[in-house]
């Protein structure tokens, strides 16, 4: 998850369809809302669902799981379809936050490569359905960075100061200066979580401007910065749209991470929204949505359809050896947050 931060509401498009729909007399039998992170599907999908079945999909966004998680454990408002991150799920599933699925009405989970199912964040998939999975890693330009680059150690290389850009995303950032020490991003051991950020203390005079989201991907294709950390679907999306750049998973690994499907606890729609799950997990629409959000599909028959240099392509569809580098977020313990919240505003605030 992830992951896509561009926001430009869908909701306001989904909603001015739906006022064009009624100036055209066109009627719902009923609807369902999908709270989404982030503009992660695209319009024909929804379109193409909305006339099949004659159910209206009411879209509403949000950037930061926690916040989601708040939401729907309270109850403020009621959604039919959520999407929901590897970090996040054990604990919605705990609290009883998501409804077991009834596959008989969800056939198209068949169609998922068995790699994203049966993960540790929902055994059996008995609460979620994989929607989309991806990485985060490195882009670089390769008319100035002309040394091999394969290792996270080069964000701290004083050739590229001040031509370096970081998330400013605690989990994402520390975990990269974990993964360069030889650690597990989910440590919880104190020692290894300040040496991490001592890491990034050190780091600090090569990094200008001090760190951000979205303008990393700008700034590279600008010539403002030469070497990014990147999720693996702006990555991919750039490197296919500018020549000179290329993406890559480092050897040490990254955080890989899947986000899935779920239905809320309060639910209204249950079966609109087993028919909406279905039908985005169909090869035709996931190959689609792929297609139109840059991030790699868990649908085996869609990744069939891609073309070889995006299916072929280890740095989207990651060999054993590097996915065996790679882990999911877990969710942290208060006291274990704690520690990285303390690391993080020292590593800040310097």
């Amino acid at each position: 998850m992830k992951k896509l931060f561009k926001l430009l509401s869908i909701s306001i498009c989904i909603i001015i369809a739906g006022v064009l729909f009624v100036g055209c007399g066109k009627t719902y039998n009923e609807e369902i809302s999908f709270f989404n992170y982030g503009e992660n599907i695209d319009e024909e999908t929804v379109k193409e669902f909305e006339k099949e079945y004659g159910i209206k999909v009411n879209i509403e966004t949000f950037d930061d799981m926690e916040a989601m998680y708040q939401k729907v454990k309270s109850d403020a408002v009621r959604y039919d379809v959520i999407l929901v991150s590897d970090a996040i799920m054990p604990k919605m599933i705990k609290n009883n936050l998501v409804k077991k699925l009834n596959k008989d009405n969800i056939p198209n989970i068949s169609q998922m490569d068995k790699e994203y199912l049966d993960l540790a964040i929902d055994p059996g998939n008995k609460y979620s359905v994989p929607y989309m999975f991806g990485t985060v890693g490195l882009i670089y330009n390769k008319d100035v960075v002309k040394e091999k680059v394969d290792s996270w150690d080069i964000l701290w290389d004083e050739k590229y100061k001040d031509r370096i850009f970081m998330f400013d995303t605690y989990r994402d950032t520390i975990g990269v200066a974990l993964k360069k020490l030889g650690y597990s991003l989910n440590s919880n051991n104190p020692k290894e979580i300040n040496e991490a950020k001592e890491l990034l203390l050190d780091q600090r005079k090569l990094v200008n401007p001090i760190y951000g989201v979205d303008n990393g991907t700008t700034m590279i294709p600008a010539g403002e910065s030469d070497i990014n950390m990147i999720w693996s679907g702006e990555g991919l999306n750039l490197q296919d749209e500018h020549p000179n750049l290329v993406y890559v998973v480092p050897k040490e690994g990254a955080n890989f991470w899947i986000d899935s499907l779920c239905i809320p606890h309060n639910a209204k729609n249950i079966d609109g929204a087993e028919k909406f799950i279905n039908f985005v997990s169909d090869k035709k629409s996931a190959l689609r949505i792929a297609d139109e959000i840059g991030y790699t599909t868990p649908n085996k028959e869609a990744r069939l359809e891609q073309p070889k240099k995006v299916r072929n392509n280890p740095n989207a569809y990651m060999t054993k050896e590097i996915m065996d580098r790679c882990e999911i977020y877990s969710d942290f313990p208060k006291e274990v947050k704690r520690l990285y919240d303390d690391a993080w505003m020292k590593i800040k605030v310097k």
